[in-house]
């Protein structure tokens, strides 16, 4: 198994339930619905006995250590209640007809409001157990859940647990075995959560406090390199806000401290992305339909150029409002290519159909050399080009039609 990083593990601790795929983005590897993944269990004792529990948390019962009789009643008691919050702690799956159709944004809200109280609900839980039965083992476990759920319950935005969460936190972190790694992903998920609560109102306010706090984290940790690739994000983040001079600023920076390899492959990528804009972009293909395709010909038109993927909750997502914009534009002078990162040609070409999108789309079956061209890292990424044939935007997907009118306008 390929070795994850810290900021990495951290990323995908934080990914756990089924809508931080619908609001967020895509990695252009992606194609089926998150799961939460069960820590390892702990090691074998000597002398074992095989206990039944739900598929998917069985690692974490299948030793139960065989003792004195009295002793043995009180582990049942505790396999079985056990059992009991391992099911409390499932999210719902996702509503069969998201499958078909996209979810509107208050299905969504109304899904993550829903999950949130789960999470709360079986935090609660978590705690009850390890309570009632402090010497089971899995009442270390059960500590850890119940930290992580509330987590989870704030990050889908369950104010109600904030005390607690920062009562848990505080505790672990005054604690003297707590090892240095285990110290850092604790401190960089606060970071994270504190950047996301601001992130919707003041996106700006955000991206500062994300990249104070990395520097700050850079001073604690001096020895982890790792912790560089957050001010990778902080770069992007402004080069998403338009913040050209800011993105290209960090990226420079990083490039000359030398951070490490794909730290700095990043942040070269990023001022690649940064210099594309303003200058014409090349694009050739023959669309799925036939059409042999090239940009440079579309010139008195917008276009947007759509990286995207039928197995893209987020893509499938934005799909209702880039039809919608099509169809008031276009006949102003409004055009689309479709950059499909599908691997399943016959699954794009049903939704394609289904959904009568009549623009192009451009489909390889292998993730698409323009992606890698690029260097897309995840989708949905809108790309805007004005009618000299230049790239004007790469950050589209937010106030979509404003920006296409006000291209037009030109």
């Amino acid at each position: 198994m390929k070795k994850t990083t810290v900021i990495q593990r951290i990323s995908l601790a934080g990914a756990t339930l089924a809508t931080a795929v619908l609001i967020a983005g895509c990695g252009k590897s992606a194609e089926e619905k998150p799961a939460a993944t069960a820590p390892a269990p702990a090691a074998e004792p000597a002398k074992t006995a095989k206990v039944e529990v739900p598929v998917g948390d069985a690692d974490l019962l299948q030793n139960v250590p065989v003792g004195s009789a009295a002793t043995n009643t009180a582990l049942a008691a505790g396999d079985l209640a056990w059992k009991e919050v391992l099911q409390a702690m499932r999210p719902p799956p996702y509503p069969p007809e998201w499958d078909t159709t996209p979810p509107s944004k208050e299905a969504v809200a109304e899904y993550e409001k829903k999950n949130a109280t789960l999470a709360a609900d079986a935090a609660g839980k978590m705690k009850d157990f390890y309570t009632k039965f402090p010497k089971h083992e899995m009442a270390s476990e059960a500590k850890d859940r119940e930290q992580y759920l509330l987590g989870v319950a704030m990050q889908m935005g369950n104010t109600n647990v904030i005390a607690r969460l920062n009562e848990l936190e505080s505790a672990k972190l005054k604690d003297p075995n707590l090892s240095e790694e285990e110290r850092l992903q604790l401190r960089v998920t606060q970071l994270q959560r504190s950047v996301m609560s601001q992130a919707d109102n003041n996106p700006s306010a955000a991206l500062t406090a994300l990249e104070k706090g990395a520097r700050d984290l850079m001073k604690e940790f001096p020895k982890n390199g790792e912790l560089a690739g957050l001010l990778v994000s902080v770069a992007q983040g402004w080069a998403d806000q338009g913040q050209a001079d800011k993105a290209r600023s960090i990226a420079q920076e990083l490039i000359t401290s030398k951070p490490g390899e794909e730290v700095e492959a990043a942040a070269q990528g990023l001022i690649k992305k940064l210099d594309r804009v303003g200058k014409p972009i090349a694009m050739k293909f023959k669309s799925t339909d036939g059409r042999d395709i090239d940009l440079a010909a579309m010139k008195g038109k917008v276009v947007l150029i759509d990286f995207w993927a039928t197995w893209c909750g987020p893509c499938m997502a934005e799909l209702p409002k880039v039809k919608e914009t099509y169809a008031k534009l276009n006949p102003k002078g409004f055009e689309i290519l479709g950059i499909s990162l599908d691997r399943d040609e016959e699954a794009l070409e049903k939704v394609v159909k289904r959904e009568n999108m009549t623009w192009p789309q451009c489909y390889d079956g292998a993730g698409t050399k323009f992606a890698e061209e690029f260097e897309i890292a995840s989708i949905p990424t809108m790309w805007l080009i004005d009618k000299k044939g230049n790239l004007r935007e790469t950050n589209a997907r937010e106030n979509l039609a404003e920006k296409i009118e006000k291209l037009l306008a030109e």
